[in-house]
């Protein structure tokens, strides 16, 4: 069973003379705007499998002449797939771990003396607790102790690294300001371990682990940059495309406090390593004909050609040889033989994906249309990760196909339970309470005391427990009644409302557990159990470990396995990638734009807020302050700008889409 499927989508299938360059000369072309040495793989796991084969070696040499290795590492997610080949090695190929000492390069403050939630502790699940490193050669900075006492803690830390001898290899992440290991946009070059308060945005990304905003420690105790710059050795890695935009300005950008990261190029022994998707905005990925010559494709020459337009301002029809000329572009007149060739060729392409028939137009000639005429109507699953991704990714494309008379099934994978505040239970505690008080003539015993253990529980409970399992399912039970109103809002009958609630999401925490065949078999039954022709299903595959990747992963190992087994309905069966409030697709992927009347984005809001429980007071709202239906529109509303900038028609939204193609 192939569990991960999503990571070998490669949507512009960029060639490998730009990332794998065959000899010194051409690597010195392509990387010229670079002043950091970069690495990009095809894949984060070949990423890091090679960061961890790097480690692994240096802890051998280290104990063949009797010496430590140090190692600085991070937390969080980027670092994760570099431990677990790490505790590959030493579980089958007996990498001992007896000679390294490991310094925690920051953590949270304050935090409670019986907190569960801290750098140090999630470094020992991931990594540490799973090799035979000596406890005695792990060192944190404490979140726990003292205020008055942490300038002298910080000190004597500092202290501890030369006593080591100082420190081998430092492995970093980077966030999305650029801060490296928790120093934040206006850390000094000078700076030593240190407590340091968390900027906005930092502090948003760390409530994931502790489950909220309000529960998230405002500070940080790190390892500081002149510390970090003292390292033998330097990892900053980064995977997926939400890190393409700070790689670039650490990468390409010049020096500045404003973004720590870019420290880094005054290192003599720095590494970037980063797979496709973190590199996409570098210069010779994103605009490879500024640095070389390319190998041109029909996607390629969309790229450049809309690039052209936004820089000078022009639609595409109005481009002229002197503007090819001047921007780098005189290859595709060579391509093409003049401008207006190129200009019609890359127009007629992106017209032809708009489409209010989402679902094929009956009776058409379907010749240029991005989907078919027929079958007609089609049967259409559109897989929702989360109880509200329909309806805020293509809500308005749903409504079309409900319209068209297509059948549509909308199948939620998981229940969202962890993502329903706890003040929503009781709002509904308060409601059954009444109810029955009401209603329940018997006086149900049973019911009145579950109401009390649960009320006790919410009650006491503190940072870091995990809800009970009647919580879990109350909280699953709210996601549930939304979705329901919401579907029956759009007009899809609630037997084609499917709740699958997939295992591998069902740990009360964070943290879910991999893929498994149980999670893959349940997606299967309802794909055989419907013989779609149409299926929809969420492509933001920014983050290498998030729910909606392993959702989507899911259903591509489903349908690898009707693949395998000759499924003959997969014969006649399209299968189009949307992605959610965050992020559109760039226009030279999307192959089917569906455009939005100003009263179907007015029904799409009032579907989205269905989800009264994801309004205001769901945990995971992130580091942006607009609500789920606010993003939604602005991101629609920009990608009808963006093809009304370029001539296009003119339509108050659209919502985009990617085919995939089953491998």
């Amino acid at each position: 069973m192939k569990t991960n499927l999503s990571s070998q989508i490669t949507l512009n299938r960029v060639s490998p003379k730009y990332y794998r360059p065959e000899n010194a000369f051409e690597k010195s072309v392509l990387t010229r705007l670079e002043k950091l040495p970069t690495d990009i793989f095809e894949s984060f796991e070949e990423g890091a499998n090679k960061i961890a084969c790097d480690i692994a070696q240096t802890i051998r040499d280290k104990q063949k002449t009797g010496r430590n290795c140090v190692l600085a590492l991070t937390g969080g997610d980027t670092p994760r797939s570099i431990f677990q080949a790490l505790i590959k090695m030493h579980k089958e190929e007996g990498l001992s771990f007896q000679n390294v000492i490991v310094f925690n390069l920051y953590e949270y403050y304050p935090l409670a003396s019986d907190a569960i939630n801290s750098n140090l502790n999630e470094l020992k699940e991931m990594f540490l607790d799973h090799v035979d490193i000596n406890p005695a050669n792990i060192y944190s900075p404490n979140g726990t102790i003292e205020k008055d006492l942490i300038f002298e803690h910080c000190a004597q830390y500092e202290q501890k690294i030369q006593e080591v001898g100082g420190i081998d290899i430092t492995l970093l992440g980077i966030g999305r300001l650029g801060n490296i290991a928790f120093n934040e946009p206006g850390s000094r070059l000078n700076s030593t371990t240190r407590l340091i308060l968390l900027d906005s945005t930092s502090h948003d990304e760390a409530s994931k682990i502790f489950g909220g905003v309000e529960k998230t420690p405002i500070s940080s105790i790190t390892m500081g940059i002149e510390t970090i710059l003292d390292s033998s050795k330097i990892y900053l890695v980064a995977w997926g495309d939400e890190k393409a935009d700070i790689i670039k300005k650490s990468v390409e950008g010049e020096v500045s406090d404003v973004i720590p990261a870019t420290f880094l190029q005054t290192h003599s022994n720095t590494r970037v390593v980063i797979d496709l998707l973190a590199a996409d905005k570098l210069t010779r990925i994103k605009h490879p004909w500024l640095v070389t010559s390319c190998d041109w494709n029909d996607k390629l020459v969309r790229s450049a050609i809309v690039w052209l337009c936004q820089l000078i301002n022009k639609p595409i029809l109005k481009l002229t040889n002197k503007d090819y000329n001047e921007n780098g572009l005189s290859e595709l007149l060579a391509l093409y033989g003049s401008a207006y060739n190129a200009n019609i060729k890359i127009f007629n392409d992106l017209q032809r994906t708009i489409t209010g028939w989402p679902g094929g137009k009956p009776n058409a000639d379907d010749t240029y249309r991005p989907e078919r005429a027929k079958p007609y109507p089609k049967r259409v699953v559109v897989f929702s990760p989360h109880p509200d991704d329909d309806v805020i990714s293509m809500g308005g494309t749903i409504r079309r196909l409900v319209e068209q008379n297509h059948e549509v099934h909308v199948a939620y994978q998981t229940s969202g339970n962890i993502a329903v505040g706890d003040d929503e239970v009781v709002r509904f505690l308060h409601f059954i309470n009444g109810f029955n008080q009401i209603f329940n003539k018997s006086k149900d015993e049973v019911i009145n005391d579950k109401y009390k253990e649960i009320r006790e529980f919410l009650h006491n409970k503190k940072d870091g427990d995990i809800d009970t399992r009647d919580v879990l399912t109350i909280k699953g039970l709210i996601r549930r009644g939304e979705a329901r109103t919401a579907c029956t809002y759009n007009n899809i009958p609630l037997n084609r409302c499917h709740f699958l609630d997939l295992p591998f999401y069902e740990t009360g925490r964070i943290q879910k557990n991999p893929l498994g065949e149980k999670d893959v078999e349940i997606v299967r039954a309802l794909l055989q159990e419907v013989k779609p022709h149409q299926i929809f299903v969420a492509g933001d595959l920014a983050d290498p470990h998030g729910t909606h990747k392993v959702c989507t992963d899911t259903v591509l190992a489903a349908i690898d396995l009707e693949k395998q087994a000759g499924a003959k309905w997969l014969d006649d069966c399209r299968i189009w990638m949307y992605r959610g409030a965050w992020a559109e697709w760039e226009i030279e992927n999307i192959e089917m734009v569906v455009p939005i009347s100003p009263e179907e984005l007015r029904a799409k809001r009032n579907s989205i807020l269905k989800h009264q429980s994801q309004m205001e007071s769901a945990p995971f709202l992130g580091n942006d302050e607009r609500l789920f239906w606010q993003r939604s529109e602005d991101r629609n509303r920009g990608t009808a700008a963006l093809y009304d900038n370029l001539g296009l028609a003119s339509y108050e939204a659209m919502e985009a889409f990617v085919e995939y193609i089953p491998l």
